[in-house]
């Protein structure tokens, strides 16, 4: 008869609790500031106007399918240590920088500056976690360089619909 009563402890993929604990305090806002960013620049996907329309447009949906990617990245390294991250609506709203996009449609170029203000604050944060990581968790770390990579690459092509020089 097997022993049922033997259950694994929750995950801690060889991280002490000090660790897990420490990676979370970086993580979380940065999970944070990634929810509000998608949720922000579908908002401004929906309602972008201007000859640049189409191309923003569909940039927006890259950057929105990219935050969600990567929020879900450094969620998913908080709970593989063995903690919860909250992700919820109303600690977003509390927690993150972000400013509420005007309602309603808006010129490219005010959609688009919008969003790169969005990112700057989710690479704020991700900024944070680089430092606070590099000695506590080389493995969490790498995870932020990896989003930091992106929301630059994100960045630079957004911007560059607005760039004149």
């Amino acid at each position: 008869m097997t022993d049922t009563k033997i259950a694994p402890k929750s995950p801690k993929a060889g991280a002490n609790a000090d660790v897990a604990s420490g990676v979370a305090q970086f993580l979380t806002p940065v999970v944070q500031e990634l929810v509000a960013l998608a949720v922000n620049g579908k908002q401004a996907h929906w309602h972008v106007r201007g000859v640049n329309f189409i191309a923003v447009h569909e940039l927006l949906d890259e950057v929105v399918a990219h935050a969600q990617e990567w929020a879900d990245l450094a969620a998913e390294r908080v709970v593989a240590l063995g903690l919860p991250v909250d992700g919820r609506l109303k600690s977003v709203a509390d927690k993150s920088g972000a400013v509420n996009p005007k309602l309603g449609f808006q010129p490219y170029d005010e959609a688009i500056a919008d969003v790169v203000a969005q990112i700057d604050l989710a690479a704020e944060k991700v900024a944070e976690a680089i430092d606070g990581l590099d000695e506590l968790d080389p493995v969490s770390q790498d995870v932020v360089i990896e989003i930091r990579r992106g929301l630059d690459k994100d960045r630079w092509f957004l911007f560059s619909h607005v760039a004149v020089k």
